[in-house]
């Protein structure tokens, strides 16, 4: 059946019955049917008597083949309108090869392909939709991927966000803690300044009072010389007189000998002897103070910034529902505790704290460093710190170090380290989030406000004795604490 379309019919007329597109040097036979030169002798090869013509069966001479010169130019025609129709239809985008709209598309080729490609052999087995179709059910993919793109896109535009942020509040704790620094060192120089000031003061004024006595002690040893100069010469002279005359005032030069003895001159008082003497004391001890602050700066700097940033390994820390007392009430993900009312009927386990409202975390560590994160909330009771492993969990328990603790409290409205006795800490706020600083090998617990990276106490090294640490949690009425992730 002729197609409704006239620019359609027109390729119908220009395709080849065999190989299903435009002619390629298309000869006539004797039947009057159109066939491509090289699709007739592909037909005929291998017959040397008369053929039949692939179309109509009819009998023909295989020497009767013609070009069709004026089919020719009708399929120059119909390539150009096919071409025409296709840019009117709304695209410019036709088949390469046939100079066709691009109406169909191949599946298992995914490409578009025009009509007379789909009537090739290259596409004749394959699947194939009409292209408005075949984009609708495609745009529906893209969709779908779209929505997930965005939401991914979304997620990164949120975690720039937060990280810009995070970045921000840490540029702002950085130019706090430069300008304590700034401040504190130029405190530190003026005292030093003042210091120095006031010990070489002190100096001069000990070299004033030395020098005193220094020329005072040569101005008499000087007097004394001259004077004994005088005196040796008149003996000198004396004994070299005849003895009438050198004895006629003996008595008197004997006396005169008496009284011309050196007198010993004033020596430093020991009064002002004890005062170098301490000075230099002072001087020495200021020497090894000022050591050992270059020497301990440095590395204190360091242990500070290490504890603060990194150097103690994130600890991924969960509790352990075993030792919870009944009244403490974990998540799923055993990540958080908060109290409760009623007690849950529970195994008395050996590990179980059953009078203090406390639980242990799963993981224990005898080495290295370790550090983790708990929001505290606003409860009005709550405990966070580590604890021996074996830490009573029956009876009574000491909140100490003696008693295995290491911890800091919130009671009521007091901020507190669980030293023996408790040590309050004047904090102008409770911290929302406490990190928890474990150093197995030092021996040191340190916790530090995680919001702003201040120090908030710590047990010094060696108060941690060896053996297995673990997290540990106290939670009073009203309150809930979690780990952070």
């Amino acid at each position: 059946m002729a197609a409704e379309n006239p620019v359609e019919s027109l390729q119908e007329e220009a395709t080849c019955p065999v190989c299903l597109e435009y002619f390629t040097e298309p000869v006539i036979l004797e039947c009057g049917h159109n066939l491509c030169r090289a699709c007739i002798s592909q037909c005929w090869e291998g017959s040397d008597t008369a053929a039949s013509c692939p179309q109509c069966r009819e009998t023909v001479q295989k020497r009767n083949l013609r070009p069709n010169c004026q089919l020719e130019n009708v399929l120059e025609i119909a390539k150009r309108l096919s071409l025409q129709a296709a840019k009117g239809a709304g695209g410019d985008r036709v088949c390469g090869e046939h100079q066709e709209a691009l109406k169909l598309f191949c599946e298992d080729d995914q490409t578009p392909i025009c009509v007379v490609c789909d009537r090739s052999r290259a596409h004749r087995t394959h699947t194939v939709l009409p292209i408005q179709e075949a984009a609708q059910e495609y745009k529906e993919k893209i969709q779908a991927h779209l929505k997930t793109l965005r939401e991914e896109r979304e997620k990164l535009l949120v975690f720039k966000v937060t990280g810009e942020k995070r970045s921000q509040e840490y540029l702002k704790q950085t130019e706090t803690e430069r300008q304590k620094i700034v401040s504190e060192f130029q405190q530190l120089q003026q005292f030093l300044e003042e210091q120095e000031r006031l010990l070489l003061t002190q100096l001069e004024k000990l070299d004033e009072e030395i020098m005193k006595i220094q020329n005072e002690n040569i101005t008499k040893l000087s007097e004394e010389i001259s004077h004994l100069s005088e005196l040796i010469s008149e003996l000198e002279g004396m004994c070299q007189k005849p003895a009438s005359e050198f004895l006629q005032d003996v008595r008197t030069t004997l006396s005169r000998c008496e009284k011309g003895k050196f007198q010993q001159p004033e020596e430093i008082s020991p009064e002002l002897e004890e005062r170098v003497s301490d000075f230099s004391q002072k001087t020495i001890v200021l020497m090894e103070i000022l050591g050992k602050f270059k020497d301990t700066l440095p590395s204190e700097l360091e242990r500070k910034r290490g504890g603060s940033f990194g150097a103690h390994r994130q600890a991924n820390v969960t509790l352990d529902p075993d030792t919870a007392h009944p009244n403490l009430i974990l998540s799923e993900d055993q990540k958080s505790v908060r109290w409760g009312d009623t007690q849950q009927q529970l195994p008395n386990k050996p590990e179980r704290f059953d009078t203090q409202p406390c639980v242990l975390g799963c993981e224990g560590f005898t080495s290295g460093r370790h550090c983790w994160q708990v929001e505290v909330g606003d409860g009005p009771f709550w405990a966070v710190g580590v604890a021996r492993e074996s830490v009573g969990r029956k009876g009574e328990i000491s909140y100490s170090p003696e008693g295995g603790i290491w911890a800091v409290q919130q009671w009521k409205d007091q901020f507190r380290a669980l030293t023996s006795p408790v040590t309050p800490l004047p904090l102008s706020r409770v911290p929302s989030r406490i990190r928890v600083c474990l150093d197995c090998d030092r021996g040191q617990v340190t916790f530090i406000d995680a919001g702003d990276e201040a120090p908030i106490f710590t047990f010094p090294p060696g108060s941690v004795p060896g053996g297995r640490i673990r997290p540990w949690l106290w939670v009073g009425l009203r309150s809930r604490l979690c780990l952070c992730p």
